[in-house]
């Protein structure tokens, strides 16, 4: 695969930039056109296509729950979760798997990509133009050479209580 550079914005953020190489890392995943980031410390495995049961009265998002290594782990579906149209084709995408409060995760994507390290100079708020429910989600953005990295915030991502609130 092709390594991806970061763009480091050319307004203020020069003077900012750490020649120290301070990088950020992470997984980076693929939901239609999309790239996400997943920080690489809160992933503990990346997942293939698994069969998964369904989950009775679970939110939509919640696509069921799968066994790995005798855990249980709760599938959710992130198209989902960031209001994405279901999938047009039938491939089976994959699952970046999280530890959240002790708990295991699997974020179904359609496709995940490599590890990437960006400069934390390159760190940038999300943009007004971001759609609102990803803002939600978001802890920022990169802009990459030929694409905008949208950094997922693994704990907002997982907190169905707002969802709750906002179906109530």
């Amino acid at each position: 695969m092709s390594m991806t550079k970061a763009l480091v914005p050319s307004h203020d953020r020069m003077n900012a930039l750490d020649l120290g190489g301070s990088a950020k890392d992470f997984v980076t995943a693929s939901i239609g056109k999309q790239l996400f980031g997943i920080p690489v410390l809160t992933v503990q495995d990346v997942l293939g296509p698994q069969r998964i049961t369904r989950i009775p009265l679970a939110p939509p998002e919640v696509a069921g729950s799968l066994n790995l290594r005798g855990r249980i782990v709760t599938a959710i579906d992130v198209r989902k979760r960031l209001g994405l149209r279901d999938r047009e084709d039938k491939n089976p995408g994959m699952s970046i798997v999280v530890d959240q409060g002790g708990e295991l995760y699997s974020l179904m994507v359609d496709q995940v990509g490599e590890v990437l390290s960006v400069p934390q100079s390159a760190f940038e708020q999300n943009p007004a133009t971001l759609d609102p429910r990803w803002r939600e989600f978001s802890d920022g953005i990169f802009r990459l050479e030929k694409t905008l990295l949208v950094i997922l915030d693994v704990n907002r991502l997982l907190d169905f209580t707002s969802s709750v609130k906002q179906a109530g």
